[in-house]
């Protein structure tokens, strides 16, 4: 046998004593993790019902928790309910004085657990909690680890779908916050007390996208309540949500503009027109009320009037103008054609009467008239008839003012009214679309200052 032959045989030998040296080494190793756990977790040597003592171990110090989340996901914000739903990361961290052990030399970083009833927890339960679930699948997302000097780190994956009280008042232009508010249960603060995280206790995954809000920012804080046992430690965010309004734009704001200018095309309908003109202003008032109904049915019934409230009534209000000025002008219409049949008959008398003098005149012609004064005297109505026009002639005329001139090109009340209505329409709508958004986008931007979020 060559000595190539011996050097391989010699390589491979080494390599087996190595993998199996350190296939007893990892044996050993859980062994002794296997050991550190019965040391402190055995049987009657640590009792779950028992609360850790406070610092340094002082038994009449309350036990502190330090609280920190990772936002995963925020499915959906309910307007209609009043709630949003979350799914997060949460972990707990408190020092358990009972739980130190031997770390071997730095080899035993930690003890991983997965039954949380091994060790004492805090009762902390969401205050504002509607329904909840842990996640299962494929394994129970729950860890708890131990570390050497007695510190132990809790870390569940939930889903929560949490009550958010929302103020409409601004709706589609509003800003909500949505709290996630932790508490506990059953000790006071003499006994537990939580407490943020220094650093960064709340987290937020990049990628967060919502259908139809923005997290804009999120700030932490604390909300001890007092009740008849006894103050409880409380912990609580605040989640600023901002409305995405192009979303309402397109389908609410835009569709009631043109519904509105679409009734104004009446006004430049020849009066006659009757079934046009009414079946435009009906439908246009129809579609406008289906509208309104149907937003009002994706929100709850409120005590106080919202944003959209006022532009859809406005909205309203303008198409069922629209529609009586028709009815307006149809009654105008009717007058001016009354009044034109009785200027008509006059003119028709007068020339019936003007006819029937000259045949007088005509038969009469042979006839001796008596003379008439040259001279009347004062009291004579012609008289006074003559020096009532002189007096009109001699007085200076009136300037007619631009409007007046210019409806005196439209003969008939009908047309003057339409003609009105073509300026008049627009104007004050535009004049009410300044007025609501100046109105609602600074309200917006007061609102935001006094909750203290800018």
């Amino acid at each position: 046998m060559g000595t190539g032959h011996y050097f391989w045989a010699i390589f491979y030998f080494t390599s087996l004593c190595s993998a199996s040296l350190a296939n007893n080494a990892k044996i050993n190793f859980r062994e002794k993790e296997k050991k550190v756990l019965d040391q402190i977790l055995g049987a009657g040597k640590y009792d779950a019902r028992i609360r850790p003592s406070g610092i340094n171990g002082t038994a009449n110090l309350p036990t502190l928790v330090q609280v920190n989340m990772f936002l995963r996901s925020i499915s959906k914000i309910d307007d209609y309910k009043m709630e949003y739903s979350v799914q997060l990361t949460f972990r707990e961290q408190w020092t358990d004085e009972r739980l130190k052990f031997d770390d071997i030399q730095g080899r035993l970083k930690y003890l991983t657990l997965t039954e949380a009833n091994r060790v004492w927890m805090p009762d902390l339960f969401f205050s504002n909690e509607k329904e909840g679930h842990f996640h299962n699948i494929i394994m129970p997302n729950v860890y708890i680890r131990i570390f050497p000097n007695g510190s132990v780190l809790y870390s569940i994956r939930i889903s929560l779908t949490l009550a958010c009280p929302m103020n409409l008042k601004l709706y589609p232009l509003d800003r909500q916050i949505c709290s996630l508010r932790m508490a506990s249960y059953g000790w006071t603060t003499n006994d537990l007390v939580f407490l943020w995280k220094e650093g960064d206790p709340v987290q937020v995954v990049k990628n967060l996208h919502l259908p139809r809000f923005t997290l804009e920012k999120f700030l932490t804080d604390y909300c001890n309540s007092k009740t008849n046992t006894g103050e409880y430690s409380c912990l609580k965010v605040d989640l600023l949500f901002k409305r995405e309004f192009s979303y309402y734009l397109i389908q609410i704001y835009i569709p009631c503009c043109m519904l509105v200018i679409v009734s104004w095309v009446s006004f430049w309908l020849d009066q006659g027109a009757v079934p046009a003109r009414v079946s435009l202003g009906v439908t246009t008032l129809l579609t406008m009320a289906t509208q309104t109904s149907g937003i009002n049915a994706s929100l709850p019934p409120v005590s106080y009037t919202k944003a959209i409230d006022v532009w859809t009534g406005v909205c309203l209000t303008f198409v069922f103008g629209a529609l009586l000025e028709f009815a307006l002008v149809n009654y105008a219409s009717r007058s001016d054609m009354h009044k034109e049949n009785m200027k008509k008959k006059r003119r028709d008398l007068e020339q019936a009467s003007l006819d029937a003098a000259s045949d007088l005149l005509d038969t009469d012609s042979n006839a001796t008239f008596a003379m008439k004064p040259l001279v009347r005297h004062p009291g004579d109505p012609l008289a006074l008839e003559k020096l009532r026009q002189c007096e009109v002639h001699m007085q200076p005329p009136k300037r007619p003012s631009c409007c007046k001139t210019w409806l005196s090109k439209f003969p008939t009340r009908s047309k003057r009214i339409d003609v009105i209505s073509r300026i008049t329409f627009p104007l004050v709508f535009a004049l009410f679309n300044l007025v609501y958004w100046s109105t609602y986008l600074f309200r917006e931007e007061e609102d935001e200052v006094v909750l203290g979020f800018v």
